[in-house]
C-alpha cells in the first residue's frame, strides 16, 4: 500500500485507457459480451495500459521534476511557466518514448511475429481474413489505450499527483 493511500492515482491512467476502448469495442459489436472474447481483449488492453503507464510515468516523473536533479523545469519556471507547464515541457518527449513498445509490436505483426489473437482465431476455426480483421482492431485498440494512458499519466505527473521520491 502506498503512503497516504494514493495508489489509485497510478490506477487512473490504466482505467482511463482501457475502459472506454473496451466499452467501445463491445458497443460496436466487435467484441461479444462473452467471457471467452471479453476477458482476453480486456486483459490485452489493461496490459498495454499498464506498460504505457509505467514507462511514461517513470520517464516523465524523472524528467519533469522542477526541483529534482534534472532541474530542466527550473528554466521554464524562470521564463514564467507554471510548475505544471514546465513539467509538461520537460516530460513530453520522455512520455512519447512510452509508446515505442506498442508501435514496435504493431510494426512487426505479421512480418516477424504471429500475435495471439490471430493464431487463436485461426485455431478456433475463423478464416484468415476474419482473424486478420480482429487482429487489426486489437492493435488499433491497443494503441488507443496506450495513448490515453500516457496522456493521463503525463498530466498526473505534471500536476504533481505522481512523483518519484
Amino acid at each position: 500500500m502506498t503512503r497516504k493511500r494514493t495508489w489509485w492515482w497510478a490506477a487512473l491512467p490504466i482505467g482511463a485507457g482501457a475502459a472506454p476502448v473496451v466499452a467501445l469495442l463491445v458497443v460496436t459489436g466487435l467484441v461479444p459480451v462473452r467471457g471467452i472474447a471479453l476477458i482476453p481483449v480486456t486483459g490485452i488492453s489493461i496490459g498495454g495500459a499498464l506498460t504505457a503507464t509505467v514507462l511514461g510515468g517513470r520517464r516523465a516523473a524523472g524528467a519533469g521534476r522542477v526541483d529534482g536533479p534534472a532541474r530542466g523545469g527550473e528554466a521554464g519556471v524562470a521564463l514564467g511557466l507554471s510548475d505544471r507547464e514546465a513539467r509538461l515541457e520537460i516530460a513530453r518527449p520522455a512520455a512519447a518514448d512510452a509508446l515505442l513498445p506498442g508501435l514496435d509490436q504493431t510494426r512487426t505483426v505479421g512480418l516477424v511475429t504471429l500475435p495471439g489473437a490471430f493464431v487463436g482465431m485461426l485455431l478456433g476455426g475463423a478464416s484468415p481474413v476474419q482473424a486478420g480483421a480482429v487482429q487489426l482492431f486489437v492493435l488499433v485498440a491497443l494503441m488507443a489505450v496506450q495513448s490515453v494512458a500516457v496522456t493521463v499519466v503525463l498530466e498526473l505527473v505534471a500536476r504533481g499527483r505522481l512523483h518519484r521520491d
